[in-house]
């Protein structure tokens, strides 16, 4: 990431999950009521999802951006294949 305040964010997104994931695990240790892990983890991949989403911006306003902008036609195609294949692996994450 460029930007370094979108670093600090995205950092403090990571170490929240982090800790929802030490959480549900100790729900698991413990035995919790599956209905109580399960909102758990549902929270986790909702937040999971929108890191990805940021980071994939953040790699289109800037990497793609660039490489669009100073590349050659076979840099340009290659850009494009490896997003459509991030956004496609991204979309099937959900």
């Amino acid at each position: 990431m460029k930007d370094p305040a979108e670093k600090k964010k995205m950092l403090a997104r990571l170490r929240r999950l982090e800790g929802q994931l030490s959480a549900v695990r100790r729900m698991v240790e413990e035995d919790r009521h599956c209905p109580e892990v399960l909102v758990q983890i549902a929270a986790i991949r909702g937040g999971t999802g929108r890191v990805g989403q940021l980071l994939l911006e953040e790699h289109v306003r800037t990497c793609v951006a660039d490489a669009l902008q100073a590349g050659d036609a076979e840099q340009r195609n290659a850009t494009l294949s490896e997003l459509t294949g991030l956004m496609g692996r991204f979309g099937g994450a959900k």
